[in-house]
């Protein structure tokens, strides 16, 4: 064995070997429980980062061990390929958006095979692929027939410059965030999703997902926002139709002194014709509209429309009035506002001096509400409210309801937060979304003998909108209902499409007969799911939603994807998140390079918990290195040394037994710290300490060296996951045959663990003033004895009373003296 560890000779080797063996490759067993463990496919975006690194690492660890306990286990990797950046460097660089992703694929691939990762590259997919993407086409033309999608006109983020909708989160100061072009508010007509009509389910079922994180639960519960309340209308003169708002404050409807609309509402617009100021307002409006998120800190802005709005229960004319924190795709665009009893009305009716009244006061009438300082928002005992004075607000619930519903004014509904999901993009690198508009027979599926409709490749992008929206090759067609000519959809599908089922087509990637078969139920769900908390509620919904969708075409079984998931933190350098435009990013190649794959996962393992942030190290790194060199150093020496002879535990020593009890209780913490808590931090300290413990003992005897093949075994194997190069050459260096990944999890030796004595602290006064060592099972007389004569103790009792002796079994002794 070559006495220098030298990664570079060793590492491209065994992968060579894993690659050629065919280690990875999954095959469906039923004789052995499946473990299917997926990692969130990365954007080919041409390098790695750290963040790949920690996530990938982390889920190739979870992959390795659960082998190890004799699963059959799966994970694959795949490219999650269409999307913005691809249009943007075909722009700059001059090249098809096509051209530009796969050669990044090329590339990140052999990143990822350098790394180690045990993935089984047979089932690779690019979300790009047509026969990848010919199926999410095909599903959507199965929910439309279901009526699950719709089309129809709505309020977006229009880029005048790039051609396109952007999201809330892609709105800087008004600004596109690419091209800094002020932002317009269209209505365009757009797909959608009906996930609404999942609300409930995505809402219920979380409770199934004891093995998520409750942040992420927690973020999707308010996400879906369901609320019980009442939904009533305010008749406007003059107006065709009364004004519908929903509220979860029925109690306060006694208070409201205005009704707000959106910018974008109809009664805005109709009352914006002879008023230049409410027009002026609407433009601002069209070019400022921010994410929901920041609603609560905008500055509320509005403008009286001129209009009044009929209070249900009293009739009094109320103004309507525009405002900026209306949103017009929530709700009906409407709102009721009662400034006394909510701070956001407060603080709109306080700028513009319209009246607080108050309606709801304290259960403590000796600690009185002062709503001339901000809004009482409790629940309470309502006052001036008419007929309902002296009620609760619970009780006002129901009475004000049924009083609306009497007369036709309202109801009693569930609303939900939520809302369809809207799909179409207006760009080029996307999944055609697969329908035909014909004038006489409307919106059309593609039929399946026609899919998948192919992304035109040989393009040329000029940054200006989408080049699908002038191809005439592309949009000419004829409608598979009436034979007449007819112009195919030119939007793509939201890249969250892709990313929603892309964990069911691993199952079967090489099916080509239907979306997915019966290996679907083999491998589903996924059994560990890992990626950034950044994804904790679009993605993972969506995914959800896609679960339960298929579910319900038969596709799949059970309601949920993702069994377990696990969110891990950043990787940070000074103190903030690695990015380019920071300057402070590390190339995992170069690390690669000069250290090997395996110190880079080591220190991606032992710098933090994976769930919690990470800094970025530089003599973490050197640390991480110089324990795999000790590592190989005490293994050669050991080897070195000649064969060990078979252990005999009962013929050890008592120094011998400590370091075996040090062995093996290091293996059951290891197990617990791999196995359960996912603390791999902890686990590699551990391995450090009982590398420390072995490279202290110099027992050339024949027990000595077979305790110490032992222990270099078990930490070999305990390592293997998270470094599995090394570990792979150590263990035939130990003299074994075979691959290392296809050993089993070290087991501790419940005998080892019995101590023949065992050491206590001895307390004077709850202080520390001794330590005693005593036979394992004495009775406490003997502890007694033995804390009462330990030389140090003595000197702290001196003459004093022992009043009492406190034994703590197994821990220590605690001497109450006076």
């Amino acid at each position: 064995m070559n006495p220098n560890y030298r990664p570079q000779d060793i590492e491209t080797r065994i992968q060579r070997q894993w690659e050629e063996q065919g280690t990875f490759r999954a095959l469906e067993d039923d004789a052995r429980e499946k473990y299917y463990c997926l990692s969130m496919f990365p954007y080919p975006s041409g390098r790695l980062h750290m963040g790949h690194v920690r996530n990938y690492t982390i889920g190739d660890v979870i992959s390795r061990y659960q082998r190890m306990q004799g699963r059959n286990v799966m994970q694959p990797m795949g490219w999650d390929a269409f999307g913005l950046p691809a249009e943007n460097a075909a722009i700059k660089n001059q090249v098809p958006p096509a051209k530009w992703t796969y050669e990044n694929i090329d590339y990140m691939r052999g990143q990822l095979k350098r790394l180690g990762f045990g993935y089984d590259w047979d089932r690779e997919l690019a979300t790009c692929d047509p026969a990848y993407y010919r199926w999410e086409q095909w599903f959507f033309t199965q929910l439309f027939k279901k009526g699950l999608v719709y089309k129809k006109t709505a309020v977006v983020n229009w880029d005048p410059v790039d051609q396109t909708v952007l999201a809330n989160e892609q709105v800087i100061d008004g600004k596109g965030w690419r091209s800094g072009a002020p932002v317009e508010r269209r209505e365009i007509p757009q797909w959608f999703l009906k996930i609404t009509d999942y609300a409930q389910q995505l809402l219920d079922d979380l409770d199934q997902l004891d093995g998520w994180p409750d942040q992420v639960r927690t973020m999707q519960r308010n996400w879906i926002g369901r609320s019980e309340g009442v939904e009533l209308q305010f008749e406007v003169p003059g107006a065709a139709q009364p004004l519908t708002v929903f509220t979860t404050r029925p109690d306060t409807l006694m208070g409201v002194t205005y009704v707000g609309v959106a910018p974008e509402h109809p009664l805005a617009r109709q009352a914006a014709a002879d008023n230049p100021q409410l027009q002026a307002f609407i433009e601002e409006c069209a070019h400022t509209r921010v994410a929901e998120a920041d609603m609560a800190t905008l500055d509320k802005k509005g403008v009286d429309t001129g209009l009044t709005a009929l209070h249900p229960v009293t009739g009094e004319a109320v103004p309507v009035w525009t405002a900026n924190f209306v949103l017009m795709e929530y709700g009906a665009g409407a709102v009721m506002a009662v400034p006394a009893h909510d701070q956001r009305d407060y603080e709109f009716a306080q700028q513009y001096g319209l009246p607080i009244r108050q309606v709801i006061h304290p259960v403590d009438a000796d600690q009185p509400a002062n709503v001339e300082a901000s809004a009482f928002t409790d629940r309470g005992i309502l006052k001036d409210s008419g007929p309902f004075d002296g009620l609760t607000s619970e009780q006002a619930f129901d009475a004000i309801a049924d009083f609306l519903v009497a007369r036709g004014a309202g109801r009693k509904t569930i609303n939900f937060r939520l809302r369809d999901w809207g799909v179409s993009r207006q760009r080029y690198w996307g999944c055609p979304i697969p329908m035909i508009n014909c004038a006489a027979c409307g919106s059309v599926p593609v039929p399946e003998d026609q899919l998948p409709v192919v992304l035109p490749s040989d393009v040329v992008l000029e940054g200006t909108g989408s080049p699908l929206k002038t191809d005439r090759t592309f949009i000419d067609t004829s409608c598979p209902g009436c034979g007449g000519p007819a112009e195919r959809e030119t939007d793509t599908f939201d890249t969250f499409f892709e990313s929603s089922w892309y964990y069911a087509r691993y199952t079967c990637h090489d099916f080509d007969a239907g979306m997915l078969d019966e290996r679907a139920h083999h491998w589903l769900p996924v059994d560990q799911y890992v990626g950034g908390i950044e994804h904790a509620v679009l993605h993972l919904l969506y995914a959800r939603f896609f679960h339960k969708l298929m579910r319900d075409l038969g596709l799949v079984r059970g309601d949920e994807p993702f069994r377990h998931l696990l969110t891990q933190g950043m990787v940070n350098k000074d103190g903030s998140k690695m990015s380019k435009s920071k300057g402070n990013t590390v190339d995992p190649q170069q690390l690669i390079d000069r250290y090997g794959a395996d110190t880079v996962r080591l220190f991606m393992m032992f710098a933090a918990p994976p769930e919690q942030s990470l800094e970025w190290s530089d003599s973490g790194v050197e640390g991480a290195s110089r324990f795999l060199n000790r590592l190989w150093k005490a293994t050669a020496e050991h080897v070195a040394a000649g064969p060990a002879p078979a252990l005999q535990p009962e013929a050890l020593n008592a120094d011998q037994k400590a370091l075996r009890y040090k062995l093996h209780e290091t293996i059951r913490k290891v197990s617990d710290d791999v196995g359960r808590r996912y603390t791999f931090n902890t686990a590699i300290a551990a391995n450090m300490e009982l590398l420390n413990e072995l490279t202290r003992s110099s027992d050339g005897s024949a027990a000595g060296q077979a305790l110490m093949q032992e222990a270099l075994q078990a930490a070999v194997l305990m390592l293997s996951p998270i470094v599995p190069h090394i570990c792979q050459e150590l263990w035939q260096a130990l003299g074994h045959a075979g691959s290392v990944v296809d050993c089993a999890w070290p087991q501790f030796d419940e005998a080892a663990l019995v101590r023949d004595s065992i050491e206590l602290v001895v307390q004077v006064n709850g202080k520390m003033r001794g330590k005693i060592e005593v036979a394992t099972g004495v009775d406490d007389a003997a502890i007694r004895h033995a804390a009462l004569t330990e030389p140090n103790v003595l000197r702290f009792i001196d003459s004093q009373q022992v009043r009492k002796v406190i034994i703590v079994p197994g821990r220590l002794v605690n001497l109450v003296v006076a």
